[in-house]
């Protein structure tokens, strides 16, 4: 026994002196031949230059400005103040440099294993630059690189598509390298969105070195793949017209063929993205953060509302989807409905009713009491299931990040996010677009295309994607021709015909449009208000939220136009003469096809398919 315990330990010692040395001669070889490669080659990158994003008709909405970047050499001395010294002539060339900065950046990033120069201010000016150039570069501890920073001309015109670039962090450096050697990314917009495209490829210089680190001959080189450009279906023009046009209201103006292609998205007030690219100011970031209009915030996509009676075609649809031929009866108005025993009265807009309604005149007069009953018959589940397939409370895939979904609620969801039954008295609000339904303009630009076309479509703000057209998703659907056109006509009526909500400010323009109004209410109004307070006799914040969705031409749809006006109260004195000022505009600019479209009676009498 003991002669094998002896044994066992000697091939034990053995196996164990054998594993080191195969660890050590063999398997560490090609880490030291590595190590050993690092001594004598040095690989640099070498940074893509960042694509351009252009409108439509090529205007430059970013580009890239052409400057030098500065870095000083690693391993000065601080006890000889060469390090002052050399900061001191920056200092003195450039007076606007902060010297404290840029020494704090220098002893950050300086230790005894780093060989590159450190930089320490990201971006001088061409111009500037080329004055101090000679002598600066007569100094070996500085050295001077070409570098581009981000510049967007149009400014606040853009900012929400567009973007901004800005710094880095230690996540997203990790995440590309490109981004890690670049040190800056697409924060917001399109930048964001399109980043892997626009960034570019890296390219690289291998170099052989001396023990010194001193290149002397170039082994190996590969240029960078840059300049993937983006083309917009943006009308930069007319996106500042809408811009100028909001004056001091606050809201959203989408311009969008009815394909899907998005000409002009505002969302007023909006902010300068110049101001992000090099790193914000606690000063201007607290601005932004404080003004109540929220700047900031893409509010055709974040922004999330009551879409009011600007639901109303499609609440219409839904019912027919639910129980066929439900459109086919008539509702009478009286000014109120009540539910059960209950005393509590659901209103009409109108306190006086309007009588015998329906489908067309319910869209026309938007009377509130006709989608009331209706909504009765067919239920918040069967609502809100339809609602959602035409692109209500779900994200449009539109080409921008972080796209919010907004709620069009059912029972389930009332469960899931309160914990609490859903009530008959929240059904009928949902059918006129409040309570609960919260909706993006974009989605609301979308759902009206469907009225117009009976096709969904993704809305898609880039047109030319790194020389590749971008794809569009169409779905067809069906609905019943016959209530499909009495929609479409209520929607005519709404513009063109006197008891129309948005006949003063639509029916003399030089096109056919059609449309629906929505004031989506962000207060309730007590039982006990027998007349409510107009809307301008209201404090501000207590304003509903004025809607307009339209599209022109009638007889063959080729625009939505649809606009909204926080706290602006009604949709058609509000909203209705910015979505009429953008319509002359697109005429004026010979965008309808053919420009022969002049008012005409649209035949009433559709015979039922």
């Amino acid at each position: 026994m003991r002669y094998k315990i002896v044994i066992a330990i000697f091939l034990l010692i053995w196996g164990i002196m054998i594993a080191r040395l195969y660890h050590v001669s063999i398997k560490s070889n090609f880490y030291y031949e590595e190590l050993a490669k690092d001594n004598i080659e040095r690989k640099r990158f070498i940074k893509p230059v960042r694509g351009e994003i252009t409108d439509l008709n090529g205007n430059l909405l970013a580009m890239n400005q052409i400057g030098f970047s500065i870095s000083i050499m690693p391993h000065l001395k601080q006890r000889d103040h060469t390090l002052e010294r050399v900061v001191d002539i920056l200092v003195k060339t450039f007076p606007d440099l902060n010297k404290t900065v840029m020494v704090k950046v220098y002893r950050k990033h300086n230790s005894p294993y780093n060989h590159k120069f450190i930089k320490v201010v990201d971006f001088i000016h061409y111009p500037d630059m080329m004055g101090a150039y000679p002598k600066l570069s007569l100094h070996k501890e500085i050295k001077i690189e070409a570098e581009t920073k981000r510049y967007y001309p149009y400014g606040k015109y853009a900012a929400h598509i567009v973007g901004y670039t800005g710094r880095s962090n230690k996540k997203e450096n990790k995440k590309d390298p490109v981004v890690n050697e670049v040190g800056k990314v697409g924060k917001s917009g399109l930048e964001r969105y399109y980043n892997s495209v626009l960034e570019g490829e890296l390219g690289y210089k291998i170099s052989k070195v001396t023990a010194t680190n001193k290149a002397i001959d170039i082994l190996e080189k590969k240029e960078p793949i840059d300049n993937k450009n983006i083309k917009l279906n943006i009308d930069i023009n007319l996106q500042k017209m809408i811009y100028e046009r909001f004056g001091n209201a606050t809201g959203v103006a989408i311009v969008m063929r009815t394909n899907g292609e998005i000409l002009a998205a505002v969302s007023y007030p909006s902010y300068d993205p110049n101001l992000f690219v090099g790193g914000i100011s606690s000063k201007d970031w607290k601005a932004l953060q404080d003004n109540l209009a929220h700047p900031f915030t893409n509010k055709f996509i974040h922004g999330t509302y009551p879409p009011g009676s600007a639901i109303k075609m499609g609440m219409a649809l839904a019912f027919e989807k639910a129980q066929p031929n439900i459109l086919a009866t008539t509702e009478h108005c009286v000014g109120f409905i009540t539910l059960g025993s209950s005393k509590h009265k659901f209103r009409c807009w109108s306190r006086w009713g309007h009588g015998t309604v329906g489908l067309r005149k319910a869209i026309r007069e938007s009377c509130d009491v006709y989608f009331y009953n209706k909504s009765l018959k067919v239920g918040i589940n069967a609502m809100a299931k339809n609602l959602r397939s035409f692109g209500l409370g779900v994200k449009t895939g539109v080409d921008l990040p972080r796209e919010y979904s907004g709620v069009i609620p059912d029972k389930q969801w009332k469960m899931r996010r309160y914990k609490q039954p859903w009530y008959k008295g929240e059904t009928v609000i949902a059918a006129i677009g409040q309570g609960y339904d919260l909706v993006t303009p974009l989605q609301v630009a979308r759902y009206t295309a469907l009225i117009a076309t009976s096709k969904l479509v993704t809305p898609r703000i880039a047109r030319v994607v790194d020389n590749n057209a971008t794809s569009r998703k169409i779905i067809p659907m069906k609905f019943n021709p016959y209530y499909l056109n009495q929609i479409r006509n209520g929607m005519y009526d709404v513009c063109n015909v006197k008891k129309g909500t948005a006949f003063r400010t639509m029916s003399k323009l030089p096109i056919i449009v059609a449309g629906k109004t929505g004031t989506s209410q962000v207060t309730s109004v007590p039982q006990s208000t027998k007349k409510r307070l107009k809307e301008d006799e209201l404090a501000y914040f207590l304003r509903s939220h004025a809607w307009i969705t339209t599209y022109a031409p009638f007889n063959n749809p080729e625009f939505v136009v649809t606009v909204l006006v926080e706290h602006g109260g009604h949709g058609g004195s509000t909203a209705g003469p910015i979505a009429a000022d953008i319509y002359k505009w697109l005429y004026r600019n010979k965008y309808f096809k053919g420009q022969q479209y002049t008012p005409r009676v649209i035949d009433t009498n559709v015979s039922r398919l």
